[in-house]
């Protein structure tokens, strides 16, 4: 029976590519990914691009979310562009990211805010959690977890929970710490496994269940299929592999099977 949850490929292209480049890259994918009835596949470009991109992108094939924004709406913040801003060019909005989190150093406060912010204006908020290293060697797992989500959605109703994607990306697998080990479909497994119960004693059992959650630490064509293949695993966001066509078009089409045989 297949599950009721919206599945989701996302591609984080980080800051790569020029609007030009994007642009050419978009037209490439779209050339080789059909629109997909089962799966919604999201784009998120740098800011710069989202713009141009809006205009280019068929709506049926790709959607389009932001790497960041501001959660004020307007006001005297230089250099911050907010989601009044770019909500009319993306459905959906990165909040959370460890990049954000560990990079900028981005408060959970702020994190909740651009959670409500992205509700308040009719965007997906896309909730990025995970333990580092030090934390997941501490036995920290599950406490990370919780305050992240407990923190990340504090401002969220019952009534809007359900406009919220959850993305599991654990700091020590992803490819860009130096250290990364990738994780196991069994990490992923008792990971999913918290968050669906932490959701559910926040917002009700149903709401644990219905909720889409996803898998995001250096994701490639490889390891894609086994990560999906965990219960509860609704979709991947993708970093490096989203950058270059033939893996994510492997990717795609790997979900693809994957959720049609559920």
């Amino acid at each position: 029976m297949t599950s009721p949850r919206k599945k989701y490929i996302i591609a984080n292209w980080k800051m790569n590519f020029t609007p030009g480049q994007s642009s050419i890259y978009l037209q490439r994918l779209a050339n080789r990914i059909p629109a997909q009835r089962s799966i919604q596949i999201v784009l998120a470009p740098t800011t710069v691009s989202l713009q141009p991109l809006s205009l280019q992108v068929d709506r049926r094939q790709f959607k389009l979310a932001a790497q960041n924004f501001y959660w004020r709406d307007y006001g005297a913040y230089t250099g911050e562009t907010s989601v009044t801003q770019i909500r009319t060019f993306v459905d959906y909005a990165l909040v959370g990211h460890s990049e954000r989190r560990y990079v900028f150093n981005e408060s959970e406060e702020d994190i909740a805010q651009k959670v409500a912010a992205a509700i308040r204006n009719g965007l997906t908020p896309i909730l990025c959690i995970g333990e580092t290293a030090v934390e997941r060697k501490d036995g920290e797992t599950a406490a990370t977890i919780y305050r992240q989500l407990t923190n990340g959605l504090h401002e969220v109703s019952k009534e809007d929970i359900s406009k919220v994607v959850i993305a599991y990306e654990p700091v020590w697998a992803i490819s860009s710490n130096k250290n990364a080990k990738p994780a196991k479909p069994a990490d992923l497994d008792e990971a999913v496994r918290l968050i669906r119960s932490h959701i559910s004693k926040l917002y009700g059992k149903q709401i644990g269940e219905d909720i889409s959650v996803l898998y995001g630490g250096s994701v490639n064509a490889d390891t894609a299929g086994g990560y999906l293949d965990v219960e509860g695993v609704d979709g991947l966001l993708i970093g490096g592999a989203s950058l270059i066509a033939d893996s994510f078009c492997a990717i795609v089409e790997t979900a693809k099977e994957k959720f049609n045989e559920r």
